[in-house]
């Protein structure tokens, strides 16, 4: 376990190189979490599943037909070992230190720079649970308990508050009366009156 705590982010990765080294099914839902972020993703793998065939073949990714090797990681923003392999998971997490790449080993903590949360979405809104690497176990079961407290409505309710900002912020108010009418609109009683009126 690391002595320190990770710093938690969200990452802007629109357009940005990300690499998968590996193309199995451990593989698959990395790659699926990197195009749903908008990364230009390579993926790196002398076979892959259909899965992964297919989204290469519809040219939502590249996939190169062979093994890692030195260099791959040039221009990388960061990259993912997915091989299933501690000997070749460890040589890209050699590589992307040298390079100065972000890398995760799946399940192999120490050869982790970041590590995926498990995450709640409601469209714009992100949830995302860590143990460090401590328990995935326990953050895939607060994800569950979340996903129950934060319902598919908040995506339409934060969507409704999105345009409310945009309104406020724009309206001739001092800054002490945008302030308190974006923490109103934002409240627990907001929350229910939009629910009520939507029919939600």
């Amino acid at each position: 376990m690391n002595d320190y705590p990770l710093f938690p982010m969200f990452l802007k990765l629109a357009g940005r190189r990300c690499v998968v080294v590996g193309a199995g099914a451990l593989a698959e839902s990395k790659i699926a979490s990197l195009l749903d972020a908008g990364a230009d993703v390579v993926v790196i793998a002398p076979e892959a599943t259909p899965g992964v065939q297919e989204l290469a073949g519809a040219g939502k990714l590249r996939w190169l037909n062979r093994p890692f090797a030195a260099g791959d990681l040039n221009e990388a923003f960061l990259v993912v070992a997915a091989t299933g392999s501690p000997e070749s998971d460890e040589a890209v997490f050699r590589e992307g230190r040298q390079s100065g790449v972000l890398c995760n080993a799946v399940d192999d903590p120490p050869r982790c720079d970041f590590y995926y949360g498990a995450v709640v979405r409601r469209g714009p809104l992100q949830i995302a649970i860590s143990t460090g690497g401590a328990s995935p176990a326990l953050a895939a079961r607060l994800r569950r308990e979340l996903e129950e407290q934060f319902g598919p409505e908040y995506q339409n309710w934060l969507l409704h508050l999105a345009e409310r900002r945009r309104e406020i912020l724009a309206a001739h108010l001092s800054p002490e009366q945008k302030r308190q009418e974006l923490e109103g609109m934002a409240s627990r009683a907001s929350f229910e009156q939009f629910i009520e009126s939507s029919g939600q």
